[in-house]
């Protein structure tokens, strides 16, 4: 059996982290039940993360290159704004259902222990990767005249908070039904809050 890489350990150990990280919350997880969970020595842990603050801010770096790539492939297809809209919608939700950790760390770690990133995510650091797609989906969708011109930051929080809504109300087993069946209705939601008049 081949030998993993320095990089591909270190991805290795983050999606257990992340388990870990997005089920009990930042501050019951600790170094030592990571490493438990991956079969590693404490101290070999260390040698890929100093602290556990640093593999938080790494984790929010990977979830945010995750979403932005899968952003950038939606923004260069020749979709309308409307079908990136379904398209956006469907590959959160997709992600949501298919690795539910990474969405769930995004609202239960990130979002709510910003103590934890303000020395090395002030801002939108951490998840300019997603962010930036995002702001040129907007900013296309604007200069093609098939969104409105508002404050960005306006439509990013129409965009993800319904987005991050329903994946919060799914995770909490309050939907009725499946979270896919609501794929059209929140990107026309969506597109009729954004478009031009």
């Amino acid at each position: 059996m081949a030998r993993l890489s320095k990089e591909e350990r270190k991805i290795s150990i983050m999606t257990k982290a992340l388990e870990l990280f997005s089920t009990e919350g930042f501050y019951q997880t600790t170094m030592p039940s990571i490493a438990e969970k991956i079969g590693m020595s404490v101290g070999n842990l260390y040698n890929y993360f100093t602290s556990k603050e640093m593999l938080a801010k790494d984790l929010i770096l990977y979830i945010a290159n995750i979403l932005g790539e899968e952003i950038r492939k939606i923004n260069e297809s020749p979709l309308s704004t409307k079908e990136k809209i379904d398209a956006i919608v469907h590959m959160y939700f997709k992600i949501a259902q298919e690795r539910p950790e990474t969405i769930e760390y995004f609202l239960r770690v990130y979002l709510s222990n910003r103590e934890v990133f303000q020395n090395c995510c002030e801002g939108m650091i951490c998840v300019s990767a997603f962010v930036t797609e995002l702001m040129i989906f907007f900013e296309e969708g604007v200069r093609c005249g098939d969104l409105r011109d508002q404050d960005f930051f306006s439509a990013f929080g129409l965009f993800m908070g319904y987005l991050g809504g329903m994946v919060f109300l799914n995770g909490e087993k309050i939907l009725p039904k499946s979270l896919e069946s609501y794929e059209l209705s929140i990107s026309d939601n969506i597109y009729h809050a954004l478009k031009s008049r």
